[in-house]
Order: C-alpha cells, then structure tokens, then sequence
C-alpha cells in the first residue's frame, strides 16, 4: 500500500509542476519546479523511495530513448550529422577521461574509477530541459535539432562509458584494449538487437492486422513493449540494452512508414506516447528531489574525507564541475564550427561564407543542460561492491550529478534569453516549396483516385449523374490546392494567407459549436450519447486546424 501512495504521490507532484511552472511569471524550467516540489515531499512526509538501481535502469530509460529515437528528425539529424557525432562522441569522450581525472584531482576521497562513472553520466546533455526552457525563450530550430541528435547519441556513448567505469570500480582493473573490444560487442549487437526485435515486432502486427483486422490497443501495448523487449534480450546477451532501446526508435521510425497504422491508432498511440513522456521525465526529477535530503546526509560524511570541513565545498564542487564541463563545451562547439566551415571551404560550396558569433558558441554550449539521463545513469551506480562492502563515493556522486542539473538548468535558463537576444542565425533553405509540391502530389493522387471511384459507383448503380455531381464538389477543393500551391508567388502567398483565415473562421465556428451542444445536454435536450459523439468529432476537426 505505501508504494501506491509514493506513486501517487510522485503523480501528482509532476501535475502540479506543470500548472506551477505556467503560473509563475518568470521563466523557471519545469524540472526545477519538479525538483523543489520532489525535495518537499522528501522533508515532510514519511515517504521514502527506496531506489533499485537495475530497476529504476529498465522502468525509466528504454521507453525515453526509444522516443528519442522515433521522434528525432531523420533529415534534419542527417543535414548535421558531422556536427552531431563530433559533439555526441568526441566531446563525450573528451568530457569523460578530462572531467574524470579533474574530478578526482579536486575531490581524492573519490576513487578514479568513481570519478570516470560521475564524468559519464554529466556527459550527456537532455533536449526535454532544453525543450522546458525554450517554451518561454525561443530557441532556432537548427540549434534545437542538432542539441536532440546530440542528446540521442551522446545519451548511449555515455551510459555505456559509465558501464565500463563501473566495471572497473568493481573489479579494480581496466583494459583499454579489452574495452576497445568489448565496446564493439556492446554497441554492434546493442544496435542490432534493437533493429530486429522493431522489424520482427512491426512485421508481426501488420501481419496480423492485415488478416484479421486492427485492434488499436493492441498496437499501442506493441509499441509500449517494443524498448523493453529490445533492451532486456540485449542485456541477455551482455550487449547494450541502452543503445538497442536507440536503435529500436530509430528503426520504428522507417517500420511505420512501410506499415502504416490506422488514423484513430496513431492518434490515440501518440497521446499515449506524450502521457508517458511527461510523466517519466516529471517522475525523475521529483525523485531526484526527494532523494536530495538523504543524499546530502551521506555526501557531509565523504567531504570530511577530502580534509575540507563544511557543507559549503560541496557547492564548490559542483559550480567547478559546471564550469569545467561549459569550458570543455565551449572549446569543443568553437573548433567543431570551424572544422566544419573548414570543410564547406574545402568543398567549395556556394553558400555563402558565415562567421558564427561567439554569442551562438556560448548558447550551444550553454544549451547543453543535463536531466532525465544524468539522474537516471548516476543512480545506477551499485549499492554495494562485490564484496558487499558499499560503494565508494556513491552518495557524493549523485549529489555532484544533481547539482550539476540544477545548475545548469539555473544558467541556461537565465543566460540563454541574453544570449539569444537579437542573435542572427545563418540562413536556412525554405522548405515551403517542397511542401508545396508534396501538396500537388497528394491532391493530384486524391482526384485520380476519386475519379475512378466515381466511375466504379456510376457503372455499379447507374446514377452517373449523382455520382458525378458528388465526386466534383470533392475534386474541386483538391483541385483549388493545386491552383494555389503552383501560381506565382504572389498568388500562392495570399493563397497561404487565405489558408489561414479559414482556419481562424472554421476554429471559431468549432467553438461555437462546441458551446451549443454544451447548452443543449445542459438543458437536456440531447443525451449523453449524442453530446460525446459530437464533442468527438468538433474535436478531431479543431485538431485537424490547429496544426
């Protein structure tokens, strides 16, 4: 009964984030809401969360990845995919050997081992804080793109680097060239495990579906087991679960377009997706706040080991962790950007020269928060060692982790708003011709289809009259989106402009619908039945216009 109540507990605490962080006027990322809220419920209540490290590792990590991976952008991620690499592999493992001999030159109570663990898990940076931020301040869509393919790869480079510093913490030895090794097993079976378990799970249940027809909720459970399945077989053969949760996401990506779903699955499916989302992101940082209380009694005990005295050098620790980790990251964005001006030099390509301001290097740099995935990873570092002796520094390590999220969540959202202020971006392409033609297509693929299915109809029933007159009210809405998508530009702009002022009416129109039924069942002048199916309908249209 006391972990529903801590459920429950941690449910409602990420609800009330949610409406908290809109009522304050200003702008306080919700995972530091969640945070405040978690450390409130740790000090006064009786309530303890008693965290499994192997568990806390499967609930929350495959099904956060695996979106990650599904969700990402594939062209925009390939567009940058020299930048994204470049800050997801090399920085993590710059972050990872720098900040771990800094870590335990500053703190020498904490073994190399545990200090390489810690500079694994503040390596990968979290998009869904950035995402936080940038409700309020407005972030470029190419920065945002290349932070989530950043945060998708560099989440697994530094899990599975954090799995190899704690092998070496409970074996007290470590082999580079083993590593090396080991590293290519892990990840070459991890992403193909992932890759396999989607496309057998996806062929399966359109299989299925084609036959015997589609169950919506079926689908969703699929797509719900699919991260678990692919990270606990990978963990069965000793690969990593981490990247083939990855993989798994970014292979569903191509499985759903080949096997496509129903309307009503999809939709309902994503709101399930999003519902799992916020509440496993909002979860861990309440949890982390929390744990903040009971963690920060274990790391005063570990500071006395250093020789310092007072609680004070802790926040020493992490504002020089922070710092360390935004000096790395700024040095790495300022030669990434060069290198790749360098090579669109080398190239010779015909855009046109861009010197980046250092003001975007310190917004990249400052952009690179940590959340969800460092919290997630520092908490799975053993309890105890081999020996059952407990592990060494394990409570100062998640406290520097948290600190290192609330602070840098703290600067960004502070720095970043300065930062972005009045900053020119390099120009992007316009992808509004390429919408526009994908647009035709689809009309002109919707009036040939409507066509032959008018001709089947009238041959069929013999009322070519009522057939026709019906399939051309039809073709002619397709048809008046060719003639605005291919006039001139002049045209097509007020085309657009025309498009959105429908939209406008038709949303108020919904609304006065939507009032009027209400009046009606209040009045009891329609039943239930009829008032939900309505209600269902004006919805799925205002979804429709609010794209």
């Amino acid at each position: 009964m006391e972990a529903v109540s801590i459920v429950l507990f941690l449910l409602l605490a990420v609800v009330m984030s949610g409406a908290m962080s809109r009522m304050i006027p200003v702008s306080v990322p919700t995972p530091l809401v969640q945070i405040l809220l978690g450390a409130v419920i740790g000090l006064s209540t009786s309530y303890r969360v008693a965290l499994d490290p192997e568990l806390f590792l499967l609930l929350f990590l495959p099904p956060l990845l695996f979106l990650d991976g599904w969700r990402i952008p594939k062209d925009e991620l390939l567009k940058d995919l020299s930048v994204v690499v470049e800050l997801a592999l090399g920085l993590v493992l710059l972050t990872v050997v720098g900040m771990g001999f800094f870590i335990h030159w500053m703190i020498p109570a904490m073994p190399l081992a545990v200090a390489f663990a810690l500079a694994a898990v503040v390596s990968p940076t979290d998009p869904i804080a950035v995402s936080a931020i940038a409700a309020r301040v407005p972030i470029p869509k190419r920065m945002m793109h290349i932070l989530e393919g950043e945060s998708l790869l560099n989440d697994a480079s530094g899990l599975v680097c954090l799995r190899f510093a704690i092998a070496a913490a409970l074996t007290g030895t470590f082999s580079a060239s083993a590593a090396a090794t080991n590293f290519i097993w892990v990840a070459g079976i991890g992403i193909a495990v992932g890759i396999i378990v989607t496309l057998a799970a996806t062929r399966a249940k359109a299989w299925v579906s084609r036959r015997f027809g589609e169950e919506p909720g079926s689908q969703i459970l699929v797509s719900l087991l699919i991260p678990f399945g692919s990270y606990l077989m990978a963990e069965h053969l000793h690969a990593s679960g981490i990247l083939a949760a990855v993989a798994a996401g970014v292979t569903m990506t191509f499985a759903e377009i080949s096997r496509q779903a129903l309307a009503a699955t999809r939709m309902r499916r994503n709101s399930v997706w999003d519902t799992i989302q916020f509440a496993l992101n909002g979860i861990i940082f309440v949890l982390l706040g929390e744990q903040l209380p009971a963690i920060l009694a274990g790391a005063k005990a570990t500071v006395l080991l250093t020789g310092h005295h007072g609680t004070w050098w802790l926040g020493v620790y992490v504002l020089a962790i922070v710092a360390g980790l935004a000096t790395l990251r700024f040095g790495w964005v300022w030669i990434s950007l060069r290198l790749t001006l360098l090579r669109r030099r080398h190239r010779g390509s015909d855009k046109p020269e861009y010197s980046p301001d250092w003001r975007l290097v310190a917004a990249m740099s400052l952009a690179g928060v940590r959340g969800a995935i460092t919290l997630a990873g520092v908490l799975t570092i053993p309890l105890t060692m081999t020996d059952g002796t407990a592990f060494p520094a394990r409570d100062l390590a998640i406290f520097l982790a948290a600190g290192v999220i609330i602070v840098s969540l703290a600067v960004a959202s502070i720095a970043l708003p300065i930062l972005l202020n009045g900053l020119t971006m390099p120009p992007e392409p316009s992808l509004q011709a390429e919408e526009d033609a994908a647009r035709v297509a689809a009309a002109e693929a919707a009036i040939g289809a409507i066509e032959v299915a008018q001709h089947t109809l009238a041959t069929r029933e013999g009322k070519a009259d009522f057939y026709t007159a019906a399939g051309t009210r039809v073709m002619d809405l397709y048809r008046e989106r060719i003639e605005s998508r291919t006039g001139s530009a002049k045209a097509s702009a007020e085309a657009r402009l025309q498009d959105q002022l429908e939209r406008s009416f038709r949303l108020t129109g919904i609304k006065a619908e939507r009032a009027s039924v209400v009046e009606r069942v209040r009045d009891r002048r329609i039943g239930s039945a009829t008032a939900q199916k309505m209600m269902r309908e004006l919805d799925l249209l205002e979804a429709r216009y609010r794209v």
